[in-house]
């Protein structure tokens, strides 16, 4: 499996900008914390796919089939691994204050995105945003932007 993620990186994620494997890494991981996300109520629906996929384009500048790609790279790993902190602990090494706090936005955004937020789900958020060390006040208003956007009271 590492091989076919490391392959999927070489040849397409960094053409052109010479990615190094951290910045592989930090990719994967962030959309392994989304895929984590919508199996915390049952599985994942076509509108919380293209959550995802939307998010992982905008946040490292993919073309659509490269964000296919990376999602499923990271179903796979969300499927080996044990706890979330081998996603966590990279991001916190190398994202900023404000890129953990897109990462939170991006989880409610996911959250969100099927009309309905699960207990699971709130939780999931919750504790991703504690790992990040991201401020109450900012996952509040990650949270009420999401359910903005998505047109719930």
């Amino acid at each position: 499996m590492l091989k076919a993620i490391l392959d999927f990186f070489d040849q397409k994620l960094s053409a052109g900008a010479a990615a190094s494997d951290e910045d592989r890494a930090i990719r994967l991981a962030t959309a392994a914390l989304l895929v984590e996300l919508v199996k915390m109520d049952g599985g994942m629906d076509a509108a919380e796919r293209e959550a995802i996929v939307h998010a992982v384009r905008d946040k490292f500048a993919l073309a659509p089939g490269e964000a296919d790609e990376l999602l499923r790279l990271a179903e796979e790993e969300v499927r080996q691994a044990t706890d979330f902190y081998q996603f966590t602990s990279l991001l916190n090494r190398h994202f900023s204050a404000g890129q953990k706090v897109r990462v939170i936005e991006a989880m409610w955004a996911v959250a969100y995105a099927d009309a309905t937020l699960s207990a699971w789900e709130q939780h999931l958020v919750r504790k991703v945003a504690d790992l990040l060390y991201v401020p109450h006040a900012d996952y509040i208003h990650a949270k009420l932007k999401a359910r903005e956007a998505a047109g719930l009271p």
